[in-house]
């Protein structure tokens, strides 16, 4: 299993790129895999095999505009690591910053 993190964006689209991101985010959404879009990345969650053609399709739509492409990609891979790593992450961080608020005594 893994997550990978993701920004693909047209170089040449002028000073807003929302409606090709838009296109992109689309694409991964109707993939079925698990997935989040925050203002800088969107994060997609399976295999490799999985997630690569999802990644593809989704560049190649920006890109249909005769777009140059910036493609940037980041990928957490756990052979072994059970599905929701997505979100189980993000859990674990929260629950250690509330341990230390609740030693230290702040809310």
């Amino acid at each position: 299993m893994a997550v990978f993190a993701f920004s693909v964006a047209p170089m040449t689209a002028g000073e807003s790129v929302a409606d090709q991101v838009a296109e992109a985010v689309r694409i991964v959404r109707e993939s079925g895999l698990p997935n989040r879009t925050t203002s800088m990345f969107t994060e997609i969650e399976g295999s490799w095999d999985e997630v690569m053609p999802v990644i593809q399709r989704a560049t190649d739509s920006v890109a249909r505009g005769g777009h140059r492409v910036s493609l940037v990609i980041k990928a957490d891979i756990r052979p072994g690591a059970p599905a929701g790593q997505i979100d189980s992450k993000i859990a674990r961080v929260e629950e250690r910053l509330a341990d230390e608020q609740s030693e230290t005594g702040h809310s």
